[in-house]
C-alpha cells in the first residue's frame, strides 16, 4: 500500500494507507460527513477506526464491527481490475474545489487522468428528454465552454449531459457516475464513457461493481456541482434530479446558471424558476465567461466542524469521542434533539443553538444519533430523522 500526502492543514505526513481510509468509510454508518468528523476528532482514519466500536458501543450497538480488511482489499483489487485509481481525500491528486463542500466524498475512484479533476470546470446539465433545441444548445454551450479553456462536467446521463460530453470529448471531460466507475448509465453510453476514459475522466465515490440505485443519484450531484466554478442548467421540469444538483451548488457557494425557455414548455419551467429566484441568465458559452469575470474567485467554504488542531501527540493517543453531558445527561439531550428534527431538513447551526448547549456537547451526541442510524446528515450542514 502507498502512503498518502496529508492535507496541508495538519502539516503531518499521513500514518493512513488506502486499506485503513476504505475500512472507515466503508464501516456501517459512516458517511462522508461522519468520517471527515471522525478525523477531525481522531487525527487520522487509523485512530478513528480504532476509536469506532467504543463509540458505537457508547451509543448503545453493542455488536458494532467496522469494515473487514477483506473487504477494503476486495475493493482495491477490483478497482485494479477496472483500471482505475483511487484519489484519497488528503491526496495532492484530489481536487481543492471538491474537498471544500460539506460531505466531501472520502475517496473517488478515477478511470482516466485525475489531473483533470482539478482544472477549471464547468458542469452542463439538464433534462434526460432534453428537446432538440436543448441538445443543440448543449453542445453548443460545452463546445464553446471548452474552447475557452473549461472542462465541462456532468453526470453522463441522456440527453443534455450526453450531449455536453460529446461535445467536449476533444479538449477533455468529466463524467460523474452514480454507480460504480465501471458500471455505465445507461447502458448506451459505454461507448461515450469510454472515450472519457481515454481523454478525460470517469470518477465515482462508489466501490467498483456497485450498481446504481436511485439514492446514489443526489449523492452524484453534489460531486458535480462541487467540483464545478459554476452550474449551467440547460432544460429542467420544474421537479428534478437537475435543480437538486442547482440547489446543490447555491449550498455549495457556487454559481447558477439557466437558458431561459418557452413559458408553455414544462421542460423550461425548472429554469425560468431559477431566472426568477436569482440565478444568471445565459445563452451561451460567452455569456458564462461573462458572468464568471464580474464575480469573485471561488472562495472555501466553511466546514461545518472546523479540525482542532492536530499535533504528534494526539495522532499517537487520540481521545474517542464521548456524548459530554447537559444538565439532563446525553439520553435527555438525544430526547430534545430528536424532538426537534424531522423528516424536513434542519440547519445543524441552527439545531445547536436552539439547543442551548456548547457545540462541542451538542456533535458528540448527535455523531451517536447518526451511528444508531436515528439521524441523517444532509448536504449543506443539515439534519433529519432517518
Amino acid at each position: 500500500m502507498t502512503i498518502g500526502l496529508a492535507p496541508a492543514r495538519f502539516g503531518l505526513p499521513s500514518v493512513d494507507d488506502d486499506l485503513t481510509v476504505l475500512r472507515l468509510i466503508r464501516s456501517r454508518r459512516v458517511g462522508p460527513a461522519t468520517f471527515h468528523r471522525l478525523i477531525a476528532e481522531h487525527g487520522s482514519a487509523r485512530a478513528a477506526l480504532e476509536a469506532l466500536p467504543q463509540i458505537a458501543a457508547g451509543s448503545g450497538i453493542a455488536d458494532y464491527q467496522c469494515c473487514p480488511e477483506g473487504v477494503a482489499a476486495a475493493e482495491l483489487a477490483a478497482g485494479r481490475r477496472a483500471g482505475a485509481r483511487l484519489v484519497r481525500h488528503d491526496s495532492a491528486a484530489y481536487p481543492d474545489a471538491l474537498r471544500q463542500i460539506d460531505g466531501a466524498p472520502a475517496v473517488l475512484w478515477v478511470r482516466g487522468d485525475p489531473a483533470w479533476l482539478s482544472r477549471d470546470t464547468i458542469a452542463v446539465i439538464g433534462a434526460r428528454n432534453a428537446s432538440s433545441l436543448g441538445l443543440r444548445m448543449a453542445r453548443g454551450m460545452a463546445a464553446g465552454l471548452a474552447e475557452a479553456g473549461y472542462v465541462v462536467a456532468a453526470g453522463l446521463a441522456r440527453g443534455v449531459d450526453t450531449a455536453a460530453h460529446d461535445a467536449a470529448l476533444a479538449t477533455g471531460t468529466i463524467a460523474v457516475l452514480a454507480g460504480g466507475v465501471d458500471v455505465i448509465y445507461p447502458a448506451e453510453n459505454a461507448a461515450l464513457a469510454a472515450r472519457i476514459a481515454e481523454t478525460g475522466a470517469l470518477i465515482s465515490e462508489q466501490p467498483p461493481g456497485t450498481e446504481p440505485a436511485a439514492r446514489h443519484f443526489p449523492t452524484r450531484n453534489r460531486i458535480v456541482s462541487g467540483l464545478s466554478q459554476a452550474v449551467v442548467v440547460i432544460e429542467a421540469a420544474q421537479r428534478s434530479g437537475t435543480l437538486i444538483t442547482a440547489r446543490n451548488a447555491l449550498d455549495q457557494g457556487r454559481e447558477v446558471m439557466a437558458v431561459p425557455g418557452h413559458p408553455m414548455d414544462a421542460r423550461a419551467a425548472g429554469c425560468n424558476a431559477l431566472i426568477r429566484d436569482g440565478a444568471t441568465l445565459v445563452r451561451s458559452a460567452a455569456d458564462v465567461a461573462d458572468a464568471l469575470a464580474l464575480t469573485r474567485p471561488l472562495a472555501p467554504t466553511l466546514p461545518l466542524a472546523p479540525p482542532r488542531e492536530v499535533t504528534a501527540s494526539a495522532i499517537a493517543a487520540p481521545e474517542p469521542v464521548r456524548p459530554a453531558r447537559d444538565s439532563g445527561g446525553p439520553i435527555h439531550l438525544e430526547s430534545r434533539i430528536l424532538s426537534r428534527l424531522g423528516p424536513s431538513p434542519t440547519e445543524e447551526n441552527d439545531l445547536i443553538r436552539d439547543l442551548g448547549v456548547p457545540a462541542a456537547t451538542a456533535n458528540a451526541v448527535i455523531l451517536s444519533l447518526e451511528l444508531q442510524g436515528r439521524v441523517t446528515r444532509l448536504a449543506g450542514g443539515r439534519l433529519a430523522l432517518s
